[in-house]
């Protein structure tokens, strides 16, 4: 086992994505970073029950990940909260679970939730799955959306589409988050939309009525209404 010298003495310049990998590949912070992915905030107990761990050793897993600026916590009277800090957290996990189910590294048998989340899920603040990705194909086939080497971009004429679905692209503008992501989805190993924008859609399709989270899961349901809505609105 190395010293903390001999570590420091090992690593090269640049980021240290040692100490990240580490952080995420334990099991247990594993299991409670993917609980996280739901975007619910979730206690400290919640977590505990997610990882299968006490009290006492989720507290030391939770102020590592804390440290690292990987989760946040907020106080509400007598009880903690913790959410992960951030998309770009959200983002590489969804990376890491795609890059887990490519080469067949799975911890659990396909059951019944497994085609719903395929489906039509919750990515941290966004829609993810089959529907996610269909989301971002039509987008950049209308030309709504353009790919700039790393960077996507809403077009003039996507930006009129927003904005015809009732969504304040010019607020979603002022806020520190990106407005347009691309994010790999891990069960199409596809690209699907994060940012404010992803956020915003999917927070439309709710108060529009049609999808709704699955209690106790990361899955969303669309009502048969609600997707056909969706079909017309998002055509491939």
């Amino acid at each position: 086992m190395l010293s903390s010298f001999d570590y420091h003495r090992t690593m090269k310049e640049g980021p240290d994505i040692a100490r990240i990998g580490a952080l995420i590949g334990d099991p247990a912070r594993a299991n409670m970073l993917t609980a996280l992915m739901s975007g619910k905030a979730l206690t400290a107990t919640e977590l505990a029950g997610e990882a299968g761990i006490t009290m006492q050793t989720t507290s030391s897993h939770l102020a590592k990940l804390e440290d690292a600026g990987l989760i946040n916590q907020r106080k509400q009277g007598r009880y903690r909260y913790f959410t992960l800090s951030n998309d770009e957290v959200g983002a590489v996990l969804e990376a890491l679970m795609g890059l887990a189910a490519s080469f067949g590294h799975t911890r659990t048998r396909t059951g019944p939730r497994d085609p719903a989340l395929r489906k039509a899920r919750v990515c941290y603040n966004h829609l993810a799955g089959e529907m996610g990705v269909k989301i971002y194909d039509s987008l950049l086939l209308r030309q709504f959306l353009h790919e700039n080497e790393d960077e996507v971009v809403l077009t003039p004429s996507g930006d009129h589409f927003v904005q015809s679905l009732e969504i304040d692209t010019h607020a979603l503008g002022k806020l520190r988050r990106p407005l347009c992501r691309s994010c790999l989805d891990w069960s199409a190993r596809r690209t699907h939309l994060a940012g404010s924008l992803g956020t915003a859609l999917l927070n439309r399709f709710y108060e529009l009525e049609w999808a709704q989270r699955i209690e106790g899961t990361r899955a969303v349901a669309f009502s048969k209404s609600g997707e056909q809505k969706f079909n017309h609105l998002f055509p491939v």
